[in-house]
């Protein structure tokens, strides 16, 4: 069986993005896969949806990539493209906790199959804060890794009548938040999560895209397309003292998204039973 590499090594490959994530993907993605990166100059990601909200964001994460990929395609007549999408608030898991979920998407039009790979993080500056004084502004700027993360500002949340995204510049700030406290009395500062202006984020599309060549890595036994992945969890590890069946994970289940081929790995990680301290009869 070729590697998986041989589906894309000498192709074009359009990124659908217009916030600099090329920086970090195309590394990534020209090293794994030996694509050559085209850009889309008349991409406007921004009509998927923005991060303050003034265009506001109907698709799922996910669908949303997928649809700047087709997009992006249709526009360069490339037949291979990737996307990314991100989005910010409480952890799923942990709800008191900012995250940051990054969806990294691969259309391939020619060879007729989509990759996906998604990455959670806890490591984002994402928060805002309606302030009424410079002194809370730069306050607030500081807490959020300010300037080499950037700020947005506007009167108030949901509020467009003027917005300035991007301030990375101390002077410019302070400039700025006195003009919104004079127009308005106070200004709404919240991080700017697109990611050329954010080296967090890009730190975790990073992650997402290490995520992406994994599975396009990954080889249906049937097919033998990529992206053979775990679609499936099965708890049921039993416990090493009194043999019930836990909640750790005792098999995965990989699917191929185009053949449909399921296989099952048992104890994948590599241990045949739980310690008693995850179980809930030993430990309840």
């Amino acid at each position: 069986m070729t590697d998986a590499a041989s589906y894309f090594r000498g192709r074009k490959l359009v990124f659908a993005t217009m916030h600099g994530k090329e920086q970090v993907l195309a590394p990534i993605l020209e090293k794994a896969l030996g694509v050559n990166i085209v850009m889309a100059p008349q991409l406007n990601t921004d009509a998927f949806g923005t991060f303050t909200g003034e265009t506001p964001r109907v698709l799922s994460p996910e669908d949303a990539a997928v649809e700047k990929c087709m997009t992006a395609m249709n526009l360069t007549q490339c037949d291979l493209a990737v996307a990314n999408e991100g989005s910010f608030g409480p952890h799923p898991l942990i709800g008191f906790v900012a995250s940051d979920e990054e969806w990294v998407v691969l259309i391939d039009r020619k060879n007729d199959f989509r990759i996906s790979a998604r990455e959670i993080s806890t490591a984002t500056n994402f928060d805002a804060q309606h302030c009424f004084t410079i002194d809370e502004l730069l306050s607030f700027a500081h807490k959020v890794s300010f300037p080499s993360h950037a700020l947005i500002l506007q009167p108030a949340q949901g509020d467009f009548r003027r917005i300035v995204k991007g301030i990375a510049d101390l002077q410019q700030l302070e400039d700025e938040g006195h003009a919104f406290l004079s127009a308005y009395g106070s200004v709404y500062a919240s991080t700017d999560m697109r990611a050329m202006f954010n080296p967090a984020r890009m730190k975790v599309i990073a992650a997402a895209a290490e995520k992406l060549i994994e599975k396009i890595n990954m080889r249906c036994d049937d097919c033998g397309k990529p992206g053979f992945e775990v679609k499936e969890v099965i708890p049921g590890l039993p416990c090493s003292a009194c043999g019930s069946a836990t909640r750790s994970t005792m098999a995965w289940i990989y699917v191929c998204n185009l053949c449909g081929f399921r296989k099952q790995i048992d104890f994948p990680h590599a241990k045949t039973t739980e310690d008693p301290m995850y179980c809930d009869q030993c430990n309840p």
